[in-house]
């Protein structure tokens, strides 16, 4: 890990363990340029990569074809309106309407450690883990000045990159668009790798060729959404899981994104990340400063599993925080599905009786405990225990369930408000709106305007009320529609277009808040599933509800897209009932403990009504999470097989850090008849080392129990046929 500057060639070179990242500054105009990412370089004389003497030249030789150099020139981070006809990362409007905006470098600063970014979720490291490089560049027309960071890691191959704004001159300046992140380089017939989905199929892998134009996925919905996602990557064609170069950004924000790549006439692309500059404009008045979001960037060598690993592992030690960061998770029962809104007090002892018998080791009390909340059109905002309901009190129920042995978390959904609430006949000014315009409802809620001062003190001090009151030490935190309608009656006309990032800001402080206050809570976000399952909220829960389809088959492409970029200690997963409560699908329990084994682990069924053959099963998982756990939370995933690919099975691993054992997950979602068996190749593990299979009893179709690590990855293991559909197994294998 280094950062250095040679003021001969000026340029500065970013050095991490496996890989390069060169910028340069070029000409009078102190123009700033990207010249290299990769695989890690010896030397740094790289200037040439600019091509900035070839026609059209620079400037100072060349000021003729000023607009000629703009438009091919590699920026690093780009202007707007002077000459560059490329997408560009900022965009000003003056108080004289003007948008033009050009950067120069005027000074860096190379420093141990990392800044924290005010208000804003980021990575963080110690002084010994991390260094900083800031570029300071400006626009001496607007006196604007723009600091763009880049911080590296000692144990990782990801940059982390943020840009800080200043304006220095007397009047304020508009932001109307602030991207993050900004990559020029040649296209090399890349490939585009983004995560789609809707509601209930979550971030579903895409690949598509980088074609002439602008490609992009994006979200205006007010957070991450079901639809798209922050993260996108692009590789070469024959790049695979195992091999080949891969580049990718992931977004550390929770609301509107923007990651698009633009190729362009020249043969060159353009990868931008940042916040959408849809209906943003941020009003910076003389001497603020307002701080953009961090973009992480991945190089890798090693195909799409080392980009995967590399993303693990920098959001596992430098974003994850507090006490669960690499704690074993309670395995938690969740009465949503068991109970929907139809619960009492002693319906959700019955159901925490049996389950502390079975080794679960927390209730969750979802929707419907508050207010007069007996179904979804009320109550949101009227957080006070419904106690027709809640017979006893909260604290009875709690300290009732902590007498099992177990641990109570409870359910919010603290961004929302309810016509039907006394909050609202309170304060309907507290609800999102377009004054004169009659609003768009969705589940029946408005979303709360916590862009106010008293509205995020008011929702802070009901939540902190209900967690004092009893020893809860979980909280679901929902958020189960996005926004539309967007004004504000506390925002005057000239920062209306700020409300959608103070809408995230203020989130991002409500939960700063909460864990400090609280801080052996375990946090974990959802949002109506995982719309909002990003890099963002991971900086204050260690775990999101990854979908609310826990549909085993459906989950394998739900988690296969979310483990592309996030550790499986992150996702959010539940063994349900069946017949699936969102598709339908019957599965067995077996395989539904298997797939749910790949996250948190957990419940959402009522336990005492499940057949007693699932039921006898419980204690079997309990204990298989328990011995797998600490694998599966810290070790390298492995995708072997997806079944979206091949439409017959799924296939992934985890290797623990030091090689010594090795998990492989294999579920037969089709079988076919006559058919011999399987092979798959289990990579990741020491090659010379001996491996044996220690769950042997598991495969007695297998008479081979010991096999070389690299016989295992490059020659394979035959899988026998599972008899049935949708049938899985686990392949735990220990170093001899």
């Amino acid at each position: 890990m280094n950062i250095t500057y040679n003021e001969q060639t000026r340029v500065f070179k970013l050095d991490t363990a496996h890989t390069s990242y060169c910028i340069g500054i070029v000409d009078d105009d102190n123009f700033v340029g990207h010249i290299y990412y990769g695989r890690k370089l010896t030397g740094d004389d790289l200037a040439y990569l600019m091509r900035t003497t070839e026609n059209p030249f620079v400037p100072s030789q060349n000021n003729r074809d000023r607009t000629s150099f703009l438009d091919t020139f590699p920026m690093e981070y780009t202007g707007n309106d002077l000459g560059d006809y490329r997408e560009g990362t900022l965009t000003v409007r003056t108080v004289g309407g003007h948008t033009a905006v050009a950067l120069s470098y005027i000074s860096h600063r190379i420093y141990d450690g990392k800044a924290p970014l005010k208000g804003l979720p980021a990575t963080f490291g110690k002084d010994t883990e991390c260094k900083t490089l800031e570029l300071t560049c400006e626009d001496k027309v607007l006196q604007l000045q723009v600091i763009l960071s880049y911080s590296i890691f000692e144990d990782s191959d990801a940059i982390a990159r943020s840009v800080k704004i200043v304006n220095n001159a007397q009047d304020p300046i508009y932001l109307t668009k602030v991207l993050t992140a900004c990559i020029d380089m040649d296209n090399e017939d890349y490939e585009m790798i983004t995560l789609h989905g809707s509601w209930a199929r979550e971030r579903a892998i895409q690949t598509r060729t980088v074609m002439k134009g602008k490609q992009s996925v994006s979200s205006v919905r007010g957070e991450s959404s079901h639809q798209e996602h922050p993260f996108m990557a692009w590789k070469k064609s024959t790049t695979t899981e195992e091999c080949g170069d891969i580049y990718a950004m992931s977004f550390v924000y929770s609301g509107n994104f923007l990651a698009q790549i633009e190729a362009n006439q020249f043969g060159s692309m353009r990868a931008m990340m940042g916040i959408h500059p849809h209906n943003f404009c941020w009003k910076l008045e003389a001497g603020e400063s307002f701080q953009a979001p961090e973009v992480i960037c991945v190089y890798s060598a090693e195909g799409i599993g080392g980009m995967t690993r590399c993303f693990h592992d920098l959001y596992r030690n430098h974003l994850i925080r507090g006490e669960y960061k690499d704690k074993k998770r309670p395995i938690l029962i969740n009465n949503w599905e068991a109970t929907y809104f139809d619960f009492n007090t002693e319906k959700l002892l019955g159901i925490a009786r049996q389950a502390s018998e079975l080794g679960i080791e927390m209730l969750v009390m979802d929707d419907g405990w508050f207010g007069h909340r007996n179904d979804d059109n009320t109550s949101l905002g009227d957080w006070q225990v419904n106690e027709n309901k809640i017979n006893g009190g909260l604290k009875y129920l709690v300290d009732e369930v902590n007498k099992l042995g177990m641990k109570f978390g409870i359910w919010f959904e603290p961004e929302m408000i309810s016509p039907d609430s006394d909050l609202y006949r309170a304060h309907p000014d507290w609800a999102i709106a377009v004054p004169g315009r009659t609003g768009s409802l969705a589940r029946n809620q408005y979303v709360l305007d916590l862009t106010r001062r008293e509205v995020i003190d008011y929702v802070y001090d009901m939540v902190a009320t209900i967690l004092h009151s009893a020893n809860i030490e979980y909280v679901k935190w929902d958020m189960n529609r996005q926004l539309s309608d967007v004004g504000s009656y506390g925002l005057p006309a000239d920062r209306q277009g700020e409300l959608y990032h103070r809408q995230v800001l203020a989130v991002y402080e409500l939960q700063d808040r909460l864990t400090k206050e609280f801080p052996h809570l375990l946090l974990e976000n959802c949002s109506g599933g995982g719309a909002r399952f990003d890099a963002g909220m991971l900086y204050y829960s260690p775990q999101i509800w990854c979908s609310d389809d826990t549909d085993a088959v459906e989950r394998l492409s739900i988690q296969a897209g979310t483990a592309m970029v996030y550790p499986l200690s992150a996702m959010g997963a539940h063994v349900s009932d069946c017949p699936n409560h969102a598709i339908g699908r019957v599965t067995p329990f077996e395989t539904r403990g298997y797939v749910a084994l790949a996250g948190t682990f957990g419940y959402e069924l009522d336990v005492t009504k499940i057949p007693e053959e699932d039921r006898n099963m419980i204690p079997r998982q309990v204990a298989m999470y328990h011995k797998y756990n600490d694998l599966v939370r810290t070790g390298d995933y492995y995708r072997i097989a997806h079944y979206a690919d091949n439409h017959y099975y799924d296939c992934y691993e985890v290797v623990a850090k030091d090689k010594s054992e090795a998990l492989v997950t294999y579920i037969q979602v089709l079988n076919r008849p006559n058919y011999h068996s399987r092979r798959i190749h289990i990579p990741g593990l020491d090659p010379e080392q001996t491996y044996v299979i220690a769950n042997a009893e598991d495969w007695p179709e297998i008479k081979q129990t010991e096999y070389k690590g690299d016989t295992l990855h490059y020659a394979g293991i035959n899988i026998p046929p599972l008899w049935g559909d949708f049938k899985g197994r686990l392949m735990h294998l220990a170093a001899k």
